[in-house]
């Protein structure tokens, strides 16, 4: 089994640990108030299963090409990692982000054991994470923007929309361009391919519609599920899990929808990330950078020869 780099203990982490679980536990009891079990339920038990499985297939994809796209910020600063082993790595940390919360994060996992096995400093392979996060977002807030412009009218909010996210677009170009060069000739392709990210599981949400037989008001939905997703990024919960579903029931009562359908949607595009996730912890006990390290030591024994 593959150890996790140790860390200091640290009161403050735990701490907050605690109190993600206390935020989870709360949303999750708060929307279990508001909404009725029985219609619940139903909708989930007459719910068309080969919709869910294409949803799956969709959530999949998406993981594949945000996969190849953080390889593509690692081979920026240099790091040539084969797309096997950065699709393994990718799947670990993703196991490590949502089982195992109390623990280092997937993301700092990455960082720790790259910059050890190739020897390239911490901030690089930090740098090469976060902007990769951020690339992520900033396909989403495209997206959204799209869906918001369907969802709202009026000249205020058409200016608003738009110039948010031609200033989300130019604030990343220039943060990059400025403060993180190395990425600089990435940009393009890794922003396209965040977006295609991003709408790979907009049609996973699609298909849960699908699933359930919501036919109408999907671009609400849709909207619905881009904002939780959005609120799913920031640190306040387990995974997502509940802050998600607040979304969710809050935007239906804004909207007019059924709220049940739209808790259902969230909880299974939760159990959809849940199931992916899951297929990492093979890796825990199977170190996907096992054959590259191997190569090292060999390369320097031949070396010193």
């Amino acid at each position: 089994m593959e150890e996790l780099p140790q860390q200091p203990g640290n009161t403050k982490k735990r701490l907050l640990l605690l109190l993600k679980i206390a935020v989870t536990i709360f949303c999750l009891w708060y929307v279990s108030q508001k909404i009725d079990f029985s219609v619940a339920g139903e909708a989930l038990s007459n719910a068309n299963w080969f919709y869910i499985v294409l949803a799956l297939i969709a959530f999949i994809l998406s993981k594949l090409v945000s996969a190849h796209r953080l390889n593509l910020y690692f081979r920026d600063i240099g790091l040539k990692l084969p797309p096997k082993k950065n699709l393994e790595l990718y799947w670990l940390g993703m196991f490590y982000n949502l089982f195992l919360p109390g623990a280092i994060g997937g993301d700092a996992y990455k960082v720790i054991v790259l910059s050890k096995q190739f020897g390239l400093p911490y901030k690089k392979t930090t740098a090469a994470v976060l902007v990769d996060r951020f690339s992520g977002l900033l396909g989403l807030v495209l997206i959204l923007a799209v869906y918001s412009l369907l969802l709202f009218s009026g000249a205020w909010a058409y200016a608003l929309i738009i110039g948010g996210a031609i200033a989300a677009t130019l604030l990343l170009f220039l943060v990059t361009r400025y403060y993180l060069p190395d990425f600089q000739k990435s940009f393009l392709v890794t922003l396209l391919l965040g977006i295609v990210v991003q709408g790979l599981q907009v049609v996973c949400a699609y298909l849960i519609m699908a699933a359930l037989n919501i036919t109408s008001h999907s671009v609400a939905y849709i909207f619905l599920f881009l904002v939780s997703s959005a609120v799913a990024v920031l640190p306040l919960t387990i995974g997502g899990l509940g802050a998600r579903e607040l979304v969710f029931l809050e935007g239906a009562r804004y909207f007019g929808l059924m709220e049940e359908n739209s808790v259902i949607i969230s909880i299974l595009f939760y159990l959809i990330t849940l199931v992916t996730s899951a297929w990492g912890m093979i890796y825990m006990f199977k170190n996907p950078l096992r054959v590259r390290r191997a190569k090292v030591r060999s390369a320097k024994v031949r070396d010193s020869e």
